[in-house]
């Protein structure tokens, strides 16, 4: 999360004191592109913390914290997890690739890998998008690539938060096992929570 700019009026972002922030975050960001459920966007806070996410990148009509009814949902993660507002999430994705960070959107679109055989370098930023128009098609131009979750049964789609709990854990789980492989150690910076 970049640090707010000196001298501008205050920002709508969090970035949480050193003691509630997790050990150690992944290098793996969640950009959530027009979620209009703020009930969504508390379980994506909650999943985030969960997960050991760098953040969240809010865009759009997403809403951000505080906000009482988001705290149903993400039980205290708002204050836990950090995360930047953006009027527009083509701007957020332009700032996140000029500073080196991959973007994947979540998306079934023409190209969609599925989201567990898709290349994914680190740091990585994926994007999920509106509950019924899925990603922007803005969001989608600007992104590396697009990644899906195949789907098995009659439904197309699963609900947003729950497709954001699958990528969230399944990024999570290839970062582990990057630094298992790197062979110095660094696999236990990433600790788990008894």
């Amino acid at each position: 999360m970049s640090p707010p700019d000196a001298g501008a009026s205050p920002p709508r972002r969090r970035l949480p004191p050193p003691a509630t922030a997790a050990p150690a975050r992944a290098p793996i960001f969640g950009l959530l592109d027009n979620v209009r459920s703020v009930w969504n966007v508390g379980s994506m806070f909650r999943t985030a913390d969960a997960a050991g996410l760098g953040g969240l990148f809010l865009c759009g009509v997403t809403a951000t914290p505080p906000r009482p009814d988001m705290e149903k949902t993400a039980l205290g993660a708002t204050l836990t997890v950090p995360w930047d507002y953006w009027e527009d999430a083509a701007a957020a994705i332009r700032h996140l690739r000029e500073r080196g960070v991959a973007v994947l959107a979540l998306e079934q679109a023409a190209g969609a890998r599925p989201f567990d055989q898709a290349d994914c370098p680190f740091p990585v930023c994926f994007v999920v998008g509106h509950e019924l128009r899925g990603v922007s098609p803005a969001a989608l131009a600007l992104a590396d690539g697009s990644v899906e979750i195949p789907m098995a049964g009659s439904k197309k789609s699963l609900n947003v938060a729950v497709s954001f709990g699958i990528m969230a854990y399944e990024l999570r789980r290839r970062w582990r096992a990057k630094l298992a492989t790197a062979g110095d150690g660094a696999a236990g910076a990433v600790k788990e929570r008894p």
